[in-house]
């Protein structure tokens, strides 16, 4: 691995990692559920985390729940400027096992918007874009000084 390009890993502070803590977010967070996976949430005042649970029951290989963690780290990574503070702990479920990578940023994604944790989707409009207009920029995905897109919260 060369120094010129670090690993980006899910930062230490923004993980749930020890058993108590899993157990105060299991035993008072509210509780949301998909048939991928189910999100419990505590709210709080630090800075959100994640914390995640794939047993052998979901996927007996390895690689198999190892790619179901990847993806929940790495949207979370993508959302967590717009996510509310406090503890996250996602329990995949057997269904997640066959769900490609989308399905299960999408099912995610929809289980912290209806947990409250992220604001409603804005639905786009109906009228397709009129000929000769140029298209004005996009409010939900303003540029950055670095030339990338910010996340749409």
């Amino acid at each position: 691995m060369s120094s010129d390009f670090p690993r980006k890993r899910f930062p230490r502070s923004a993980r749930v990692r020890t058993r108590a803590e899993y157990s105060t977010v299991f035993n008072g967070a509210r509780r949301v559920s998909d048939p991928l996976m189910t999100l419990h949430w505590l709210k709080g005042e630090s800075p959100a985390r994640l914390g995640m649970a794939v047993s052998r029951k979901v996927d007996t290989r390895a690689v198999g729940r190892n790619r179901i963690k990847r993806v929940l780290r790495d949207a979370t990574r993508h959302l967590l400027p717009c996510l509310a503070p406090g503890d996250f702990v996602v329990v995949a479920r057997s269904a997640a096992k066959t769900a490609d990578n989308q399905q299960i940023r999408e099912a995610f994604e929809r289980l912290l918007r209806r947990a409250g944790a992220l604001p409603p989707a804005v639905a786009g409009g109906t009228m397709p874009p009129r000929e000769g207009v140029s298209p004005l920029p996009s409010l939900n995905a303003p540029e950055t000084p670095s030339g990338g897109a910010e996340p749409a919260c």
